[in-house]
């Protein structure tokens, strides 16, 4: 039995992530931005244990798992949770900038960052759902790609580091996924939304799974994920 920390378990591919792991009897650690949400999480997952950390404040992790009682193994870090706000370059003021990267690059340096020892203690697996946009940006999405190409470097870099540690680092990239977060997109875009075209949350779930429960000798360094229809 896994003991798994994952951000961003309450919808979308997070949320079916923790279900499938905590269904085959694995233990999950969720964490949550606020004390709300993490009895929210707490009803969703019975037998889930849940940390308060506001990932849009990443100056305030350290502070905040401070006060709290932090697992003294952990068998797997799954970076899930992101924000994305479409816009040009020409449109796009700081405060959009700044808040995609603080959630989606600067929260998960930070978090792996606090627990780094255990991590090295437990020879952890450090996953860190990407995006399609952390290889190829696209007009309008300068600021998500630039996180998630960040992002990117960050696994990479984590990956070189702590090889000698015995901590493993995975990047998938999904493309398009029906999530609430692909909903919004379309929003954004002023596009109607069919969550048919898309993959679905169950196939991501699946490749990372998959990746986590790969022997020790072998390791999926990058994966990309695409929809097959």
């Amino acid at each position: 039995m896994g003991v798994h920390l994952i951000t961003g378990a309450g919808s979308g591919i997070g949320a079916v992530l923790a279900r499938r792991l905590l269904d085959r009897g694995d233990e999950l650690i969720l964490l949550a931005r606020d004390a709300g949400r993490a009895r929210q999480l707490a009803e969703a997952f019975p037998g889930a244990s849940t940390l308060v950390g506001d990932l849009a404040q990443p100056g305030r992790l350290s502070w905040a798992l401070s006060k709290q009682t932090l697992p003294d193994r952990i068998d797997s870090l799954i970076h899930v949770a992101g924000v994305v706000d479409l816009g040009s370059v020409a449109d796009l003021p700081p405060a959009i900038w700044e808040q995609q990267l603080a959630v989606n690059l600067v929260a998960p340096a930070e978090l792996t960052r606090l627990l780094l020892p255990v991590l090295r203690v437990s020879r952890a697996h450090v996953v860190f759902v990407n995006s399609g946009a952390g290889l190829t940006a696209h007009a309008g999405w300068s600021a998500y790609a630039a996180s998630k190409h960040g992002l990117k470097a960050l696994a990479d870099a984590l990956r070189a580091e702590e090889a000698e540690n015995g901590v493993r680092v995975t990047s998938i990239y999904p493309g398009r996924t029906s999530t609430p977060m692909q909903e919004r997109v379309h929003q954004q875009e002023g596009r109607d939304y069919d969550a048919s075209r898309y993959i679905a949350p169950e196939s991501v779930a699946t490749t990372i799974v998959t990746a986590l429960d790969l022997p020790d000798d072998a390791l999926v360094t990058d994966l990309s994920v695409r929809p097959g229809r």
